[in-house]
């Protein structure tokens, strides 16, 4: 039992009437930027990859610079 070209349709048409063109478009071109940006992480460099999360688990120093007036 495959759907026919009229219940393909109707249901077409009630997404339409439910949420609208302009939310369908964007929607749209927010899984396409997801799709671009899932591209770019997979054709980047593993090496280079790994130096960023290296980078990332490296201690910070956050201690306050003492002042000059304080001195």
């Amino acid at each position: 039992m495959t759907p026919s070209i009229w219940q393909i349709l109707l249901v077409v048409l009630l997404v339409v009437i439910l949420f609208g063109r302009g939310k369908i478009s964007s929607l749209m071109g927010d899984v396409a930027k997801g799709i671009k940006s899932f591209k770019k992480g997979m054709s980047e460099d593993p090496d280079e990859q790994a130096k960023v999360e290296d980078r990332k688990d490296a201690p910070i120093d956050v201690t306050p610079q003492a002042r000059k007036d304080e001195a």
